[in-house]
């Protein structure tokens, strides 16, 4: 299949060009790296092994992007106003367009732009980050579920993740609301607390009063998901999640290095929205409703 990626970066970056080195078609919109990965390519620093790809199909414009089977949007959701003028010229009839995006409510939103657009869910496990041009630093896990929101041809998605797993890309197909949640766990609460606290990962695992709080934040994920109908969500998911990450190397969550690089956060997707379904569902999150509000004082004196 013919794969086109919107948003270059630590991991439209790195599925990319796991997927081109696997041998798939793959285009790739750039920004501010296009010249640079124009000339010299794009190189992956992995845990599991390094490459590069010296041959990139590299553009500036969507427009000059042929039209793909399957885009992978990598966009930082607090971007996706642009996706009603970048998606447009890569879609043909039966395009699959996968949102590979932190937060709940996004597809909900995007369907409302492109009401007639297939669209998954693609749930990221993975640590990696990309703060030079043109170099995609892979630290650790990789994995990404997909999960289908509004796609017509459940064997279309089946491909897809045939062709990930092909590419040595650990990848399940997973039921939507279930992967939304499951990946709110995690990110709610490592997402702002290592910025509200300017520290990483696992300075708030090694603290036993951090550690708690984190766990408290993760069971109010779960209890708000439990409330909501989510299925296979529980203690267990949690206790799995906190042993994952303390088996991390010290690790900057995205919405870390969006701060420390004076970049909008995604507050909106990622905790404002699922805060306001819980709270409708009658379970608010109080400890993250906290966050959220200091995530709102720091966004409002940082920029």
């Amino acid at each position: 299949m013919k794969y086109g990626i919107i948003g270059t970066g630590a991991i439209g970056g790195y599925y990319g060009a796991k997927l081109a080195q696997a041998g798939q078609e793959v285009h790739f919109l750039l920004r501010s790296d296009y010249e640079y990965v124009r000339q010299h390519g794009l190189q992956v620093d992995s845990c599991d092994g390094s490459f590069h790809l010296a041959d990139v199909n590299a553009y500036l414009y969507t427009k000059d992007m042929p039209t793909c089977d399957v885009v992978l949007v990598c966009l930082k959701s607090v971007n996706n106003g642009k996706l009603q003028s970048l998606l447009p010229p890569l879609l043909h009839d039966h395009t699959l367009v996968v949102l590979i995006q932190n937060g709940i409510g996004v597809e909900e939103d995007v369907q409302k732009m492109f009401p007639d657009v297939q669209l998954a869910a693609g749930l990221a496990f993975i640590c990696s980050a990309k703060t030079q041009p043109g170099l995609v630093n892979h630290q650790c896990y990789g994995s990404i579920n997909l999960a289908n929101y509004s796609c017509r041809d459940e064997a279309h998605m089946q491909a897809v993740v045939e062709e990930f797993r092909q590419a040595g890309i650990e990848t399940g197909f997973v039921e939507y609301h279930e992967a939304r949640w499951k990946k709110a766990v995690w990110n709610m609460p490592f997402n702002g607390m290592t910025v509200a606290l300017l520290t990483q990962t696992d300075q708030l695992l090694k603290n036993k009063f951090t550690r708690q709080l984190i766990r408290d934040q993760m069971m109010e994920v779960v209890n708000a998901a439990q409330h909501l109908g989510v299925k296979n969500l529980d203690a267990t998911f949690v206790d799995k999640m906190i042993a994952m990450t303390d088996s991390m190397i010290p690790y900057s969550p995205s919405m870390r290095l969006d701060y420390d690089f004076h970049r909008r956060m995604e507050i909106y997707y990622l905790y404002t929205r699922p805060l306001e379904i819980a709270r409708e569902a009658g379970c608010p999150m109080p400890k993250l409703e906290m966050l959220e509000a200091e995530l709102r004082f720091l966004e409002a004196s940082h920029y």
